[in-house]
């Protein structure tokens, strides 16, 4: 006997349209990448962005960081919901994300709260660590290259505080980590992770079988 909802495309619409609050900067951002090569795989849905503005409030997030920017939709999202000086770290390879990120940063009005590094991640990450020590940030969102998971999930668990929170998108991975003939790099990383937070007593999990797969993971505190 089935256990939850079917989600048809009518049911998906119309969760959206009694749950979405939207505005004139994020639609605009999202027709945009909806243009871009390989955009639309690469945006995070309305609603993720939406849950993470939600999941910032109510950790009472000071400093978030984010691994793969894009085109900043989640960054504007997260910055949005920042209690009173708080900043978001965001970390991005291609500097071309950033210049388009920025503009609409500046239409929210959230651009002073935003501190965009350009580089590689691991180069960054380590910076990062340098910069605010252990347990430095109250959240961490990763959408960045899959291969790299598992080395981005242990790095954000030294620099997220105790009771803290990281966000981990993609985690099911459009169903291939389900399917045994995927052995590619990315989905075997995902995999990978995904056993790897199971069994990590150092933590606390929820995945989310909402977007591609959502994984909510508390550091437990000592």
């Amino acid at each position: 006997m089935a256990t939850h909802t079917h989600q048809s495309p009518e049911l998906l619409a119309y969760a959206r349209e009694i749950s979405l609050r939207d505005d004139p900067v994020l639609a605009d951002l999202r027709e945009l990448n909806a243009q871009l090569p390989g955009g639309p795989s690469l945006q995070v849905m309305a609603e993720e962005g939406q849950l993470l503005s939600l999941l910032v409030r109510l950790t009472d997030a000071a400093r978030v960081l984010e691994i793969g920017t894009f085109t900043g939709y989640s960054t504007l999202c997260m910055a949005r919901a920042l209690s009173p000086g708080g900043q978001v770290v965001t970390c991005e390879l291609n500097p071309k994300w950033i210049e388009i990120a920025a503009s609409y940063w500046d239409r929210a009005g959230v651009s002073d709260r935003i501190d965009a590094r350009v580089g590689d991640a691991h180069d960054t990450l380590a910076g990062l660590h340098e910069e605010h020590g252990e347990g430095g940030f109250d959240l961490a969102f990763v959408d960045a290259d899959k291969a790299h998971y598992p080395e981005y999930y242990e790095t954000c668990l030294h620099l997220v505080r105790p009771g803290g929170l990281i966000v981990l998108d993609n985690t099911l991975f459009f169903g291939r980590v389900a399917d045994p003939a995927a052995t590619d790099p990315d989905t075997c990383a995902v995999r990978d992770l995904n056993k790897l937070l199971r069994d990590d007593e150092r933590v606390e999990l929820s995945l989310l079988v909402m977007a591609d797969g959502i994984t909510l993971v508390r550091k437990k505190s000592a």
